[in-house]
């Protein structure tokens, strides 16, 4: 299928038919996305479909652990700590660089979060492929039998949780100058709900409000949270009415605690073929001797900010709060998309979604980025040589 698939897309692609598509996405709202999208998207066979998935499971069942919230309660110590935390995130992004060990492909788990990703971009970018590449008809993005029809479904019921579109908001810090506006755009448009920055934002006594487009206060019953504390706190330009620690009369698509729970803090928990050694720096008996064997990276970082990729004992030694950074065993990421000038490296982002009534999350579908450098984001290859995000295709079935 892989073969079949990378040969015929090489053969039809072009220059202009990728610009042509580009336009296509930028004509839906005015808007093309400041994130570079990929020429191609990855074709995945069954075998490494099987394995990723197997890896999300084995993540999963350590997730849904008893013991979870008290093994993972010391990641809100140092962070914020928001009330009215619910019993398991909505939420589930697991990324696995695609790798090469022992002469076999390979996909190990390079981080998990309990956050949001672009849920509403990615069925879009997949029909903008099908349309200039009708041949990509036979594959899909989405997992477990899911169809266009069924995953909209299921993530207005994660988000809404059967609240009136009015009700609900996408909460986000100045959302117009994110890079990711491009999903909130398609999810005001698809779910209808508000897209609000948190400075505007009004608090009366436990309840929150937010101004339509006609002046009137309507209440907030849900927010679909899109908030990086990160840049929260580095924002002391930021006036808000509110506290995220405060007392609210509100629901939350995605808690603000899960992104600090499902974080790099558990990877030092898990074993088996598909993770990778990781070493919280407060319990690491010794530095290793081939340190350029490893990379230091901050647990609660977002988009690669902070990492260390050639690491040295100086960088070990400086960092203060060693509970706030794990060593982690390099990968070696394979090659494996040809594209029209070379082979890419990957990295695969399941997306999950988990309505509060539901036992478990649903795969539902991916996010998939490409690089020529050592390690795949955008804050790690300076020399601009990242080939932006794009989707995942899968046989049907």
């Amino acid at each position: 299928m892989v073969e079949k698939y990378r040969e015929l897309f090489n053969s039809n692609f072009s220059q202009e038919k990728y610009q042509a598509m580009l336009n296509d996405i930028a004509g839906d709202f005015n808007y093309l996305p400041t994130f570079r999208i990929a020429e191609t998207p990855f074709f995945i066979s069954d075998k490494l479909k099987s394995q990723i998935l197997e890896g999300c499971r084995q993540l999963i069942e350590f997730v849904k652990k008893a013991q979870f919230k008290s093994l993972t309660d010391n990641s809100l110590l140092v962070n914020y700590n928001v009330p009215n935390e619910d019993q398991h995130s909505n939420f589930l992004a697991i990324d696995f660089g695609i790798c090469e060990e022992n002469g076999e492909i390979v996909p190990k788990l390079i981080e998990a979060q309990g956050f949001p990703s672009i849920f509403n971009f990615q069925p879009n970018l997949y029909k903008k492929f099908i349309k200039y590449y009708p041949f990509l008809n036979g594959l899909t993005p989405y997992l477990n039998g899911i169809d266009e029809s069924t995953y909209y479904q299921l993530l207005e019921r994660t988000i809404l949780n059967g609240n009136d579109p009015e009700n609900v908001v996408l909460l986000e810090i100045e959302p117009e100058k994110q890079n990711t506006k491009i999903d909130f755009y398609y999810c005001r448009k698809e779910l209808g709900i508000p897209v609000v920055c948190v400075t505007e934002v009004i608090k009366k006594e436990k309840q929150l409000f937010y101004k339509n487009q006609e002046g009137k206060e309507i209440l907030i019953k849900r927010i679909y949270n899109r908030v990086i504390f990160d840049e929260l706190e580095s924002r002391k330009d930021l006036q808000l009415q509110f506290s995220f620690m405060d007392e609210l009369e509100v629901e939350w698509a995605g808690h603000p605690n899960w992104f600090y729970r499902i974080s790099k803090f558990i990877l030092p928990y898990l074993e088996g073929p598909y993770f990778i050694e990781t070493k919280l720096l407060s319990e690491l008996k010794e530095i290793p001797e081939d340190l350029e064997n490893y990379v230091l990276k901050p647990l609660f970082s977002f988009s690669g900010s902070g990492v260390i990729y050639h690491v040295n004992r100086t960088d070990i030694d400086s960092v203060q709060d060693k509970d706030l950074y794990v060593l982690q065993k390099k990968v070696h990421y394979k090659p494996v998309i040809k594209s029209m000038e070379g082979y890419v490296k990957a990295e695969v982002r399941i997306l999950c979604l988990w309505p509060e009534k539901d036992e478990n999350p649903t795969f539902v579908g991916n996010v998939v980025r490409l690089s020529r450098g050592e390690m795949i984001g955008v804050k790690f290859n300076k020399d601009k040589d990242w080939v932006g995000g794009t989707i995942g295709l899968f046989e049907k079935k």
